[in-house]
């Protein structure tokens, strides 16, 4: 098989990059990114010799570029990672994320329907159906429950969860969708929950928490969400959208002492900031869908899976220290500058 995998030089996308690749050794992989700011050539250093992988810097919504691609390299697969989702970011420059998110996926679609695949799986997010009551304990998102976000990141994602849609009925494009709860693990950029509270705590920094941190969050460590897509692309029904959650809800304030506790570091550390405007409650997956049809369920508790990850923080301090000083955006030219 040979699969484009888009925005693989970014945290969820570099993860499937090293899963796939060490999973199926006679697979193709492309990746191809644009590498803005949150996209790094040093998630990629251990595979960049590996022969069954390519990279290719691009940005998905120049129709040109993406048709270039598809016809030098006729892929059976694509997996869509590429997205601005920072949802202060979009706060900010809601067009950045209209631009990418929307007009991106639909130059994708209309490249897979120009040159044909087998299956083209669209990575979204359970912030496309708002939030939940923090009172609500027995309330969870399903495949169902109706679209209603919160922020231009949000309504950026499910406007291209229902072009993918659209393109299904219209042109029975062979198109699957998941939606995952929050990540967490190696790779994740700094500005990031998990990885903003690991950083500052080892600097002894403050460490800035929204409100009161009540706000509900159902943690998915990374490399589930791979093999979860893994799954949906070899095996999902087309057409359908599959939940993907961790089972591993935590308060925005749980999570920090535990990383502070993980850490050995005080809880005076804890800086409460203003709240973000039109802050999400609580999120909360119910993934019965792909455990009943694929046979998934997460693997990794969150106790384990921060103990993981804040030990990859602590073994690879150079990835993130490159990032907070703004290295890794040279990492580029030193890798390509000469070929």
């Amino acid at each position: 098989m040979k699969i484009i995998v888009t925005g693989g030089a970014g945290f969820i996308g570099g993860n499937f990059v090293h899963y796939m690749l060490n999973k199926y050794k006679e697979d193709q992989i492309i990746c191809l990114d644009s590498l803005t700011y949150a996209g790094n050539m040093e998630t990629l250093a251990d595979v960049m010799e590996n022969s069954n992988f390519t990279f290719v810097k691009g940005d998905i919504s120049d129709r040109n570029a993406v048709y270039a691609l598809f016809e030098k390299e006729t892929p059976d697969i694509i997996v869509n990672f590429a997205a601005e989702s920072h949802v202060d970011r979009s706060i900010v420059n809601p067009g950045l994320f209209l631009q990418t998110n929307i007009m991106g996926t639909g130059v994708l679609l209309d490249a897979c329907r120009k040159y044909g695949i087998k299956r083209y799986h669209q990575v979204s997010t359970d912030e496309v159906y708002g939030d939940l009551p923090l009172d609500r304990t027995d309330l969870f998102f399903m495949e169902e429950t109706p679209i209603h976000t919160s922020s231009p990141y949000s309504a950026s994602k499910a406007s291209a969860d229902l072009l993918v849609q659209a393109y299904y009925r219209t042109f029975q494009l062979p198109v699957t969708i998941s939606r995952c709860s929050n990540n967490y693990g190696p790779y994740h950029f700094p500005e990031k929950l998990i990885p903003l509270m690991i950083a500052n705590a080892l600097n002894d920094k403050p460490l800035p928490v929204y409100g009161k941190g009540e706000n509900v969050r159902d943690w998915l460590y990374v490399e589930d969400h791979c093999s979860a897509i893994d799954l949906i692309i070899h095996e999902g029904r087309i057409g359908e959208i599959y939940n993907i959650g961790g089972h591993n809800e935590r308060t925005n304030l749980e999570v920090v002492k535990t990383i502070l506790h993980e850490l050995d570091k005080p809880a005076s550390l804890i800086h409460y900031v203003t709240d973000r405007p039109g802050h999400d409650r609580r999120y909360a997956i119910d993934p019965t869908k792909i455990h009943s049809e694929l046979g998934w369920l997460p693997t990794t508790k969150f106790d384990d899976g921060i103990k993981k990850t804040v030990k990859w923080y602590l073994d690879n301090k150079s990835w993130w220290e490159h990032i907070i000083n703004g290295e890794y955006q040279n990492y580029y030219e030193k890798m390509y500058g000469n070929r």
